[in-house]
């Protein structure tokens, strides 16, 4: 183990501590009690990384993690090392003037793991070695006829319902538009993908092919006018803005459901927005702070019943300028029906980027055990669950404990790697947005599992190529996917 010290800054205590919408429960150092059990956070284990000019087998540049799935199956101890299968989830390609015809596609990572000692430092030159990971495959997402789709912004694009698929987003160019976040890959190879678009939950089959459609509650539908419109404001070349540039009522512009886990007994998904829908406090930036967590049954993987809602309050933080501000939800991590793990992190500091220092980066324990259940409630027709950002009376939000911090300084300074300046390649990148869990296969542990997280690069290269042209990043940016392997302690979890 680490030598103890205290792990929540006294910044975050006490902001914390000031906000009565934020539920928080005691811990230890680093550990989280939730619900009775431990939660045990052993600190990094492994680094490793994909250079930033990567190329797929399509020629164009790699991608990394919005969202990541690992194969259990194919997860292996082999003496002191691990070697296995995950699929990581780009986003709708680089997009830094306006949305691309990006194909939407999932690749395929063989991952090798020396993981170190918890607590221990690697030997000089192994730094970053500790995992090694190779892109061996991409596949193509297409749509139900079988044609591409694209991470073109639908502008106000609506392809009409049609037998079980609802209106789905589509673009100017007729394909349907798919800004995809988290993925949960089932045992027969069958997807998950959760979308920020709709934002919808679409099923896939194992060769990539839109099976079914999954619309969220009305609430969360983006809506302009009075109408469906799934704009995300960032139009194509030569495409015109949403008017309004924002929905009045439903899921923010690039707010859609950024995370997406299903539960360890493959009986529920879990999905939820990255931060508070339009009425829900989500027209300010400092009012977005109570988002949804909604429980589906996946009985039926084609027709997934929404069964349970909840309000989950985001986690609050002081900026440079010390402002109270929200951070955005990255990725969920189901430990039950009842927990799991949310990575919720800041914008626009980090590798790649002006600003250097990051200020919240966190993994977090969520607990809905007490939460007020609002599935099929008048907020799902539309009742604000947090007008201004004050949480409706009637309702208890989730628990939020802090469990992982990614920017702890001497965790990161045993692997090589630092939060701020020198804003080199070593400083970790703005989007942490995908994360993965699997056994450490240890009979003397048989609670400790190593949980995978990774960056979204959004592209960031001087030697790229996408969609038929090369391009070079702004700011000379060349930001490599990074893993970063964290050992922890999960009680309960079943397998």
């Amino acid at each position: 183990m680490k030598n103890v010290r205290p792990y929540a800054s006294p910044l975050f205590a006490a902001v914390l501590a000031a906000s009565a919408a934020l539920p928080v429960v005691a811990m230890a150092e680093n550990s989280a009690t939730v619900g009775g059990l431990i939660f045990v956070n052993k600190g990094l284990v492994g680094i490793g990384r994909i250079a930033a000019n990567q190329r797929d087998k399509f020629g164009e540049t790699f991608g990394s993690g919005s969202g990541m799935a690992v194969d259990p199956a194919a997860w292996s101890r082999d003496g002191a090392g691990y070697k296995g299968t995950l699929y990581l989830l780009p986003d709708r390609g680089y997009n830094a003037v306006g949305t691309a015809d990006y194909r939407p596609r999932l690749n395929t990572i063989s991952i090798g793991l020396k993981p170190t000692a918890p607590g221990a430092t690697p030997g000089a030159g192994k730094e970053q070695s500790g995992v090694d990971a190779k892109l061996v495959d991409s596949m193509l997402f297409v749509d139900d006829k079988g044609g591409d789709m694209t991470g073109l912004d639908p502008e106000s694009g609506v392809r009409p319902a049609a037998g079980d698929f609802p209106p789905l987003p589509q673009a100017v160019n007729g394909k349907i538009a798919l800004d995809n976040e988290a993925i949960i890959r089932m045992a027969d190879g069958t997807m998950f993908v959760s979308d920020e678009y709709g934002p919808y939950i679409y099923h896939f089959s194992a060769d990539g092919h839109l099976l079914s459609a999954t619309q969220p509650p009305k609430a969360l539908l983006p809506m302009r006018k009075g109408a469906l419109s799934f704009a995300s404001n960032n139009p194509g070349p030569g495409a015109s803005a949403p008017d309004p540039k924002d929905p009045e009522t439903g899921r923010q512009n690039n707010q859609g459901l950024e995370g997406m886990a299903m539960t360890p007994d493959g009986k529920f998904i879990i999905s939820m927005l990255q931060s508070a829908a339009r009425q829900d406090g989500g027209d300010s930036g400092s009012t977005r702070q109570n988002t949804r967590a909604m429980i589906y049954d996946a009985a039926d993987p084609d027709h997934l019943k929404l069964v349970h809602e909840y309000v989950v309050p985001l986690p609050v933080f002081k900026d440079a300028k010390d402002k109270t501000t929200i951070a955005a939800e990255s990725e969920i991590v189901a430990l039950s029906d009842k927990t799991f793990l949310m990575l919720a992190r800041d914008s626009g500091n980090g590798q790649g980027l002006k600003g250097d220092t990051s200020l919240y980066r966190k993994v977090g324990i969520v607990d809905i055990s007490n939460a007020t259940d609002i599935a099929a409630s008048d907020f799902d027709a539309g009742r604000p669950i947090a007008p201004k950002g004050v949480v409706d009376p009637s309702l208890t939000p989730a628990t939020l404990t802090p469990f992982i911090d990614l920017n702890d300084k001497v965790d990161l300074a045993r692997f090589g790697l630092h939060n701020g300046a020198p804003n080199d390649k070593n400083n970790l990148s703005e989007k942490w947005e995908a994360m993965g869990l699997v056994s450490v296969l240890d009979p003397n542990l048989p609670d400790d599992y190593f949980l995978f997280v990774a960056n979204d690069n959004d592209f960031l290269t001087q030697d790229g190529f996408q969609v038929g042209a090369a391009y070079k990043a702004d700011g000379g940016a060349d930001v490599d996917t990074i893993f970063q392997v964290f050992q922890v302690t999960l009680p309960g979890l079943k397998k």
